[in-house]
């Protein structure tokens, strides 16, 4: 039985509120660890151990000064952003810029994607042909890996190639063509100021709450933790929110780990490894995977 539309709409006011306090701290979290990784110390003025500096942030970002383009066309760029999705938005936002840097920047976001979906697509292939379902909670519930050993290649494959796939698909290090900001000066937020520049850092850090959720969903069991948690405590490893956070946190710490460690590739190693590496090892997990339900299981 579906929950009402007034739980629905709740359920859906908590989880944006949580996401947008998430996204503050997420912020105030990397510029620490950054800070460590680095041998130096990020910030710690604001507040006790430096706690209220995402909201000094905020206000910050609110009431600095925006800089607009006095001949601009606000009600087209409004449309067009508005009906506009995912790297639509990108594009959009550099083209409407009419700076070079910004324009090579929503050009290489557009490129970055065609070279990354195909392998990204193929890594969930396998864990569908496996569950034999789209539905999210009955692929936690089913646990693709108690299946059968003989499917654990494949899905080892297929999760290495999700989780290279995400870390692009969020535009993170090294797959920060799109800001660039040695070579591009930010990209396509180049001409964006203010609260506008924060709105395009808030999609971002959201985007790798979205792929870090996606990946522990997927490929390490959601909301459920390994089946002997419950000799310590019965009934711990099926805690539902604990777990996820977990794996969740894991995989931003190393989307952080790998800004801090790894170069940006150059734009045609970019779609190099997207085309040659990176479709080949979807294709080949999802082959793999295949084989093993037609011919083993």
């Amino acid at each position: 039985m579906s929950d009402p539309l007034w739980v629905t709409f709740l359920k859906a006011l908590v989880l944006i509120l949580v996401l947008l306090g998430g996204f503050a701290y997420m912020t105030l979290i990397e510029r620490r660890l950054l800070g460590a990784f680095q041998h130096r110390i990020g910030p710690n003025r604001v507040g006790p151990f430096g706690l209220l500096q995402p909201i000094a942030d905020a206000i910050k970002a609110i009431f600095k000064e925006d800089i607009i383009v006095s001949a601009a066309d606000k009600v087209v760029l409004y449309v067009l952003a508005m009906t506009s999705v995912g790297v639509y938005g990108i594009f959009l936002g550099g083209w409407a810029s009419n700076s070079k840097y910004a324009l090579l920047g929503s050009l290489r976001s557009s490129a970055q994607i065609i070279s990354y979906e195909l392998g990204m697509g193929l890594a969930v292939l396998s864990v569908i042909m496996i569950g034999g379902t789209l539905n999210l909670q009955k692929l936690v519930e089913l646990n693709v890996w108690s299946i059968s050993p003989w499917l654990w290649p494949g899905l080892a494959i297929a999760m290495l190639a999700f989780v290279v796939a995400g870390t692009a698909e969020i535009n993170r290090v090294p797959f920060d063509l799109p800001e660039a900001e040695q070579e591009l000066v930010a990209g396509y937020q180049t001409e964006y100021t203010s609260i506008k520049w924060a709105l395009y850092q808030m999609a971002e850090y959201v985007n790798m709450f979205t792929a870090s959720a996606m990946i522990s969903t997927l490929f390490l069991g959601g909301w459920r933790a390994p089946g002997f948690f419950n000799a310590i405590i019965p009934g711990m490893a099926s805690w539902p929110i604990l777990w996820l956070v977990i794996k969740m946190g894991i995989f931003i710490f190393l989307f952080i780990w790998l800004k801090a460690t790894f170069m940006r590739f150059r734009y045609d190693q970019l779609m190099r490894f997207g085309w040659l590496y990176l479709f080949e090892i979807g294709l080949f997990a999802a082959l793999l995977t295949g084989a093993v339900i037609a011919f083993v299981l």
